[in-house]
């Protein structure tokens, strides 16, 4: 299996939301909907304040409880891979991957109810493309590649770079690495 994932640096973050408008645009996200998004988190004690952008997604998981969960076959793996993607035709609504997904990466979409998803932008992946959002960030803190090829730049990122996921302790080895 190939594991992609993605790594957001979290100092060179700025919060602009320019991933969320790229994977709106090119996925065609409805308005009031997104697969992705920022969070701001603060830490510490006033006068030592520390702030955080994360640009926050589906972890595209080594072993994802929404997949296993599915109950039928909708959420899957795509092409021997880790990028998780629901097939809407086979989607029911049941919301059973929303209540498996530690990350609230999933979203209903209206009027068709079926569920969906950041897809690492797969048919960009497909074409040797990065996703949309890492494409389009100006401050280039996104970064996107195979964790199976050591040269790789999310590679050699995690090698030399403190960095963090969120939720480890959920068992579904996450691959959205935050650099810290």
């Amino acid at each position: 299996m190939t594991r992609y994932a993605m790594v957001i640096d979290t100092k060179t973050c700025i919060g602009c939301g320019d991933c969320v408008v790229a994977c709106k645009t090119e996925n065609k996200v409805p308005d009031g909907l997104n697969r992705d998004w920022i969070v701001e988190a603060t830490s510490g004690k006033y006068p030592n304040l520390t702030t955080e952008f994360r640009s926050e997604r589906c972890n595209h998981c080594s072993n994802p409880t929404c997949v296993t969960l599915c109950p039928t076959g909708a959420s899957h793996l795509w092409k021997d891979t880790n990028i998780v993607l629901v097939e809407p035709g086979m989607c029911t609504g049941c919301k059973a991957c929303i209540a498996a997904c530690p990350y609230d990466a999933r979203l209903v979409m209206h009027p068709d109810g079926y569920i969906d998803k950041c897809t690492f932008c797969h048919h960009r992946v497909e074409q040797g493309l990065d996703p949309a959002c890492v494409s389009s960030c100006p401050t280039h803190c996104m970064h996107f590649g195979s964790l199976d090829d050591p040269g790789s730049i999310v590679s050699q990122l995690l090698q030399n770079r403190k960095h963090k996921v969120l939720h480890p302790e959920t068992g579904n080895e996450p691959n959205v690495y935050y650099l810290t």
